[in-house]
C-alpha cells in the first residue's frame, strides 16, 4: 500500500506533497494526498462569501488537490451547494468528492429567523435529524446529489455514528454496500472524532476507508493503538482530518485562547503544544509543518483533509506540507515524551 509520504532518509528531502493515491480495496477511487475540507465553505464559525469559497476551491484545484470532502451538516447544506457549484464545470473523472450520511436536513420555518446553533453562521431554517436507517441513507445521498448538482458521489461516510452504533452497523453500512455494489458510489466508510468505533467498523464491516478526526496528530496518537494497525491488517485506507486539533497546532506558537475539539484548549494541552513547538523551533521547523508531516507519514494514511477557507490558506497549507522536516526532530520529540511513537513510513 502506498502511503502519503515516503520515508525521509535525508534532512532536506521529501516526496511531492500532492499526488494521487488509490484506495487499496477500491483502486478505481483515487484521492489526492492533500484534500480540501469544505466545512468552512459552510460558514463554520463565521460567514464567508460565495466568492471567497470559490476562490479557495479554485486555488486548491490549481495546486493539484483533487479530493474534496463535504457533508450536509456543514452549513445545513451550504457547503455541498457551494462545492458542487465550484466543481461542476470541471472534468468529472479528474476529482473525487466525499460526503456523509446520518443527518437528514428537515425544514424548520419556526427557527428560520435564528442562526444555526451548531457553529455555522447560517440561518437555522433547517434542523438536523439523526437517521442511520436504510431509507435515511438513501434519502440523504439523493439530497446531497441534488444540492451538489453532481452526477455521483465517489465516497460516502457515515457521519459521527457514535450514539447509533447498532443501527449504523445493521442498517447504514449494508445500505452503503448495496449502493457500492450497484456502482452508485465508489467507496464507503465512516468519519468520526474517535478511533475506537472506527476500529470496530474496520474489523467487523466491509468499509473501504475511514476518516479519523483529531485522534492521530502530533498532539495525540490514540489511533496508533487501535485504528491504524487494524486498517493495515484489513487494507482499509485512513483519511486523517483535524490534523491541527481544531486549531491548537495551527500556528507556530499556540495562542492562549487556542481551540481544542472545538472548545477552549485545556491548560495542560496548551502547555504540551507549546513544548512541542519549542522542540520544533530548535530543529528549524514549525509546529504546523511538523503536524502535517507526522500525520501523513503513517503507511495506512492516504490523505490529510485540511479545512481551507481562502486561497491564502490553501497556499499556506501547501507551503507547510512541502517543508523539509529534519529527521532528528522525531527522536527528539520522542525522548521528551511528546510523541508516543516515531513516524511510521513505507519505502
Amino acid at each position: 500500500m502506498m502511503s502519503v509520504a515516503q520515508d525521509q532518509q535525508h534532512n532536506r528531502s521529501g516526496p511531492p506533497v500532492i499526488r494521487p493515491v488509490a484506495l487499496p480495496r477500491r483502486p478505481a477511487v483515487e484521492v489526492s494526498t492533500l484534500s480540501f475540507g469544505a466545512a468552512q465553505a459552510g460558514s463554520l464559525y463565521r460567514a464567508r462569501s460565495d466568492e471567497d469559497v470559490a476562490a479557495a476551491i479554485d486555488a486548491a484545484w490549481d495546486v493539484g488537490i483533487r479530493y474534496f470532502d463535504t457533508a450536509p451538516h456543514y452549513g445545513l447544506g451550504l457547503s455541498e451547494r457551494r462545492l458542487g457549484a465550484a466543481l461542476r464545470s470541471r472534468p468529472r473523472d479528474e476529482y473525487v468528492v466525499s460526503t456523509k450520511v446520518g443527518r437528514l436536513l428537515v425544514p424548520s420555518p419556526d427557527t428560520a429567523h435564528l442562526r444555526d446553533p451548531d457553529g455555522f453562521d447560517v440561518p437555522a431554517d433547517r434542523r438536523r435529524v439523526w437517521d442511520f436507517s436504510r431509507d435515511g441513507v438513501r434519502r440523504s445521498l439523493d439530497e446531497s446529489l441534488t444540492r451538489t448538482g453532481l452526477d455521483r458521489i465517489d465516497i460516502v461516510y457515515l457521519h459521527d455514528p457514535d450514539d447509533h452504533a447498532e443501527q449504523a452497523i445493521s442498517e447504514a453500512i449494508p445500505a452503503l454496500v448495496e449502493l457500492r455494489e450497484q456502482n452508485v458510489i465508489g467507496a464507503i466508510g465512516a468519519g468520526m472524532n474517535q478511533s475506537r468505533m472506527l476500529t470496530r467498523l474496520v474489523e467487523e464491516t466491509d468499509v473501504d476507508v475511514v476518516m479519523c478526526a483529531g485522534r492521530f496528530t502530533l498532539l495525540e496518537q490514540g489511533a496508533l493503538a487501535d485504528l491504524l494497525p487494524a486498517a493495515l491488517r484489513h487494507d482499509v485506507a485512513v483519511v486523517v482530518a483535524g490534523v491541527y486539533n481544531s486549531g491548537l497546532l495551527a500556528r507556530d506558537r499556540p495562542p492562549t485562547n487556542a481551540s481544542y475539539n472545538y472548545a477552549q484548549a485545556p491548560t495542560e494541552l496548551l502547555d504540551r503544544a507549546n513544548r512541542i513547538a519549542g522542540v520544533c523551533e530548535e530543529y528549524g521547523t514549525t509546529l504546523p509543518a511538523a503536524a502535517l508531516a507526522y500525520a501523513r507519514a503513517h503507511p495506512a494514511v492516504v490523505s490529510l483533509t485540511i479545512g481551507m477557507a481562502s486561497a491564502r490558506q490553501v497556499h499556506e497549507t501547501v507551503q507547510r506540507a512541502s517543508a523539509a522536516i529534519p529527521a532528528a526532530l522525531w527522536p527528539a520529540l520522542h525522548r521528551a515524551g511528546l510523541i508516543s511513537q516515531l513516524p511510521l513510513t513505507s519505502a
